[in-house]
């Protein structure tokens, strides 16, 4: 999870996160490099007053300083749809999870069993226990399993929500009367928090998300224990 002073992203925990701060890394590295040689360019510009008459009108240097901007451009744009097309991507999801966005908290539907659905509220602080995290622990978390494709349907009671966890690098709207789709496979266990990502109203900074990935043995346990509590 994100802490106090953090000027990067969260460490990654899906696969598709790791693609997305790796295709970070490589643009920034592109960024830094171009804005050096701009400043270099500048630099010298501003303290030589030197120059060369082939320089000033050269067909050669047009043509470079044309072809490489795009294939700059092409090296950057080719990972990115790489991951575009990976975001989108549903390969026989294990489980089908619904979450719905109410003012102001989720609501989660297990869709593959029968009657496995939980409302999940933030835990007020003055009930917060220790190890708890202000409003960002939930008195009932998604708990998932691990290393298994997970689909998420996602959509809306009232107003617009937006489902986000960035460690999963899912970020989705919730409309109301639209079901939106997404997927992920988380590749670590442990609890990765979120929260609402769309203005909703008074209470939007109080609808916490908190997804647990455990083992399957684990989850099994879970939902044998979910499904006799209901």
């Amino acid at each position: 999870m994100a802490h106090p002073s953090q000027l990067g992203f969260q460490d990654a925990a899906s696969p598709l996160m790791e693609e997305l701060l790796h295709f970070h890394d490589h643009t920034l590295m592109v960024v830094f490099l171009i804005s050096a040689f701009v400043l270099y360019i500048i630099s010298a510009m501003i303290s030589a007053s030197v120059y060369d008459k082939l320089v000033l009108d050269s067909p050669e240097i047009e043509i470079v300083w044309t072809v490489l901007p795009a294939v700059i451009l092409v090296a950057i744009a080719l990972p990115s749809l790489r991951i575009l097309y990976i975001m989108d991507e549903i390969n026989s999801p294990f489980i089908t999870i619904k979450a719905m966005g109410h003012q102001w908290y989720w609501s989660y539907e297990y869709t593959d069993y029968k009657e496995l659905a939980f409302d999940s509220y933030m835990i007020p602080t003055q009930e917060l226990e220790a190890g708890h995290f202000r409003l960002l622990d939930t008195d009932h978390r998604m708990v998932i399993p691990l290393g298994t494709p997970i689909r998420l349907l996602i959509s809306a009671e009232d107003v617009l929500h937006s489902w986000a966890v960035p460690a999963l690098a899912i970020k989705m709207d919730a409309v109301p009367g639209r079901l939106n789709q997404a997927t992920f496979v988380t590749s670590l266990p442990g609890v990765y928090y979120g929260q609402c990502s769309e203005i909703c109203g008074a209470n939007h900074s109080f609808m916490p998300i908190v997804v647990e990935s455990t083992p399957l043995d684990h989850f099994e346990h879970w939902t044998a224990a979910m499904l006799e509590s209901s």
